[in-house]
């Protein structure tokens, strides 16, 4: 877990998107990170992690619902959603934190 304490101290806003492969929501989000990917390029980051493959820290951050996305900018937790969302919500959420 000191990875994800070095990823979430970032100075760019990152997105966490807590997944499993065999949750169709979970899996109907990553076309629309690519796209938020491409939109947002070097002013944040995304994250796809696997909670079937990281069980302790999906047990720490207490994800139950799938996908889990989160935003943290400079080791803090900005925004918290669970359900797929869109890209438009994603990129503007992502462009707010940014600035």
């Amino acid at each position: 877990m000191s990875k994800f304490g070095e990823l979430i101290s970032s100075n760019v806003p990152v997105l966490f998107n807590f997944f499993t492969d065999w949750n169709e929501e979970s899996t109907s989000m990553h076309p629309v990170l690519r796209e938020v990917a491409a939109a947002i390029g070097d002013n944040a980051r995304i994250i796809k992690i696997n909670v079937d493959k990281n069980p302790e820290l999906s047990d720490a951050l207490r994800i139950k619902g799938l996908p889990t996305l989160i935003i943290y900018k400079q080791g803090e937790m900005k925004w918290r959603q669970s359900g797929a969302q869109d890209s438009e919500a994603l990129i503007n959420l992502l462009k707010q934190y940014a600035s």
